[in-house]
């Protein structure tokens, strides 16, 4: 291979790495949404048949069966740096043969704000949803005159829809680009396929599948100076603004980075529509357009959409705006990348390459080296491995007190992350999603969160395990470490199985009324991930044959 061609790749990993820095060293991320564990237990919840709405459905039942294989720390790596790299391989694919148009775009998709946010707010599926739009574009333009399901797409379906709004965005883009007239039965069926388990447990839960009203809360924001539909532009304005860069505050660095991405794209509009043709240009135009105006709907109309969330079941999938910005960044990626090769073809090419790689960087410098040192891995105390063995698989679900949701502890660099040790621990758990933001407690979705909190407010600690056996809790798990007020914590009564510096564990000598599943809804998430495995089993059979078929045999004598 000539050494050139190693260039792009070379560039992907580089950046990967710079931006990650030291995540990829010991220990675990820990990051608002981001919570890996040692072994995360696969339980009858990731399945879908949780009290609460699937938001993690199929992710953590993914998750639960691959860190057998891969210990979790190890896994966790393998998904971020995996996602950055394959992410900018494929912008460099969509951006043509052009070394110039490729590094460009590999910048622009890897170093972007939409893409450290995300990662800041531990959205790991979400990034891996990125991750593998481009290439689903590549796949979608074969499958228009190559009807094969073929080795790729099953695996890059599958990866892009860990979550209900990643595979809404996967399927999307698949079938925008890819589907025709005399594939479109087989394309609506693997892609829905690829999100049964999240739609078939959505579906069971339609009853208690709306979300908070507070729609204002979850808009595409501002950042700095920067309103918030400039910001959109080069895809950012996340809600939440403690997981913006700092360099996104300053008006010249965004502002000159969206005026030069605007230019660059309306000279490299007209050269890339030729290359890649009318249809796949529409579909691209599309995508960017329904994405862009999710997200300034979230903005302009916060308080209509809150109504849609809390009103329409799934509605709450349009809460987070910004989540749709990924389809917008496979169509800007190429436009920049476009309008760097244009000015390369006018200008001396190496000047041209160097800038249009480095210059994202330089608008955005604090995203390398884990956000400037904000992303630090953490090690689990030792007694939580000792709590995991004394409580074991438990009986019914397990209750960690304080009963909120987002801690900052010292081990884990006073950093905020969703509670870890419901995770951690083996049982099934009911967790506060309760989200208390700028002062406001936004209401969670699960209808069990209610009575824990009414339990836990009764006089007596044998009356409080009565009341939580009644909701399915066999055991409760209290982190000291964690300040607390007597709304969120109490004692409950039962058998003390540990009892450390930091921890306490306590199983109720009360019968528990175990959760259980209706036979219908037994039937029908089988079903749905029966579809699922076979759809990775697909892929797994298409990657398979070419490499058996080319096998030399030997010819048997007669």
């Amino acid at each position: 291979m000539h050494p050139a061609r190693w260039l792009v790749p070379a560039w992907a990993v580089a950046l990967a790495v710079l931006m990650l820095g030291p995540v990829l060293g010991a220990g675990y991320l820990l990051t608002y949404d981001m919570v890996w564990v040692p072994d995360l237990a696969l339980r009858t919840d990731f399945l879908g048949l949780g009290s609460a709405l699937p938001r993690a459905v199929p992710s953590d039942a993914v998750v639960a069966v691959l860190d057998e294989v891969l210990p979790g720390m190890l896994l966790q790596k393998v998904v971020l740096l995996g996602a950055l790299v394959i992410g900018g391989l494929g912008a460099a694919r969509l951006a043509g043969r052009s070394t110039v148009a490729r590094l460009a775009a590999v910048s622009v998709y890897v170093w972007s704000p939409y893409v450290v946010e995300r990662l800041w707010i531990g959205h790991w599926p979400l990034l891996l949803c990125w991750a593998v739009l481009p290439w689903l574009v590549a796949e979608g333009i074969r499958l228009r005159t190559d009807a094969r399901l073929g080795a790729a797409l099953p695996f890059l379906l599958v990866v892009g829809s860990l979550s209900a709004n990643a595979g809404l965005m996967a399927a999307a883009t698949l079938l925008a680009v890819g589907v025709t007239r005399s594939n479109a039965a087989r394309l609506v069926a693997v892609t829905v396929a690829a999100n049964a388990p999240w739609l078939v447990a959505g579906l069971l839960h339609l009853d208690t599948a709306t979300s908070s009203t507070s729609g204002a809360v979850f808009g595409m924001n501002a950042e700095g100076p920067l309103p918030a539909p400039l910001a959109a532009l080069t895809l950012g304005g996340i809600w939440n603004s403690e997981v913006v860069p700092g360099s996104r505050g300053l008006l010249v660095l965004p502002l000159v980075l969206t005026v030069g991405y605007g230019a660059l794209a309306l000279v490299g509009a007209r050269p890339l529509a030729r290359r890649l043709g009318r249809r796949t240009t529409t579909a691209l135009v599309s995508l960017w357009a329904v994405g862009y105006a999710v997200a300034l709907l979230s903005w302009a109309v916060p308080d209509g959409l809150g109504w849609v969330a809390g009103h329409v079941p799934a509605g709450g999938l349009l809460r987070d705006g910004t989540r749709s910005l990924a389809l917008c960044a496979p169509l800007t990626a190429a436009l920049v990348a476009a309008g760097v090769q244009w000015c390369g073809e006018r200008a001396p090419r190496i000047p041209v390459a160097a800038a249009g790689a480095v210059l994202p960087l330089a608008f955005m410098p604090d995203a390398a080296w884990g956000i400037s040192g904000a992303l630090q891995p953490a090690d689990y105390p030792a007694e939580w491995a000792q709590a995991r063995t004394a409580l074991g698989a438990g009986q019914g679900d397990v209750l960690v007190l304080p009963f909120t949701s987002y801690r900052a502890p010292a081990w884990n660099h006073h950093r905020k992350v969703l509670d870890p040790l419901p995770r951690y621990l083996r049982p099934d758990y009911v967790v506060n999603d309760q989200l208390a933001v700028d002062g406001r407690i936004i209401a969670g979705e699960d209808p069990r969160v209610p009575d824990v909190l009414a339990a836990l407010a009764l006089p007596d600690a044998g009356d409080r395990a009565v009341a939580l056996a009644d909701l399915g809790v066999g055991a409760v798990a209290r982190d000291r470490t964690v300040p607390t007020t007597s709304t969120y914590d109490a004692e409950v009564a039962g058998t003390v199985v540990f009892d450390g510096e930091d921890l306490e564990v306590t199983i109720l000598d009360v019968p528990v009324d175990e959760r259980e599943a209706s036979a219908g809804s037994l039937v029908a998430l089988g079903s749905a991930w029966a579809a699922y495995v076979a759809l990775v089993l697909a892929g797994a059979w298409n990657t398979c044959r070419p490499i058996s078929s080319g096998m030399p045999t030997r010819r048997r004598s007669g």
